[in-house]
């Protein structure tokens, strides 16, 4: 069984998540974007100055080039990948965003 058979809706739903996820993460890799970043965004003037905010920006934005970057592979090759790509994709995904919260809290902090 391939992927292509689990496919149930429109193709063009996972180009809108590819061209999302890309469009988000140039923004966030320039340094730009950090109302894009849920918690930073209504963190209050002083819990911001605890962070850099372009390191912080540049780590998310990996992080969802990462998933743009499945998402796009998952978009060209799902008549070649096999059904069971699909919880691969759910563990790189979860480890991801485990990897960008740590990060942002550690790495990313002044």
């Amino acid at each position: 069984m391939k992927l292509v058979d689990l496919a149930t809706g429109p193709d063009w739903i996972v180009w809108i998540v590819f061209v999302i996820f890309a469009v988000f993460s140039i923004i966030l890799l320039s340094g730009h974007g950090s109302w894009f970043i849920s918690g930073y965004n209504t963190a209050s003037k002083e819990e911001k100055e605890k962070y850099d905010e372009k390191k912080l920006c540049r780590t998310i934005g990996i992080g969802m080039s990462i998933i743009a970057i499945l998402a796009l592979t998952m978009g060209l090759l799902e008549n070649i990948l096999p059904a069971f790509f699909v919880y691969i994709a759910l563990g790189i995904i979860l480890v991801d965003v485990v990897v960008i919260i740590i990060l942002g809290n550690t790495l990313c902090r002044k």
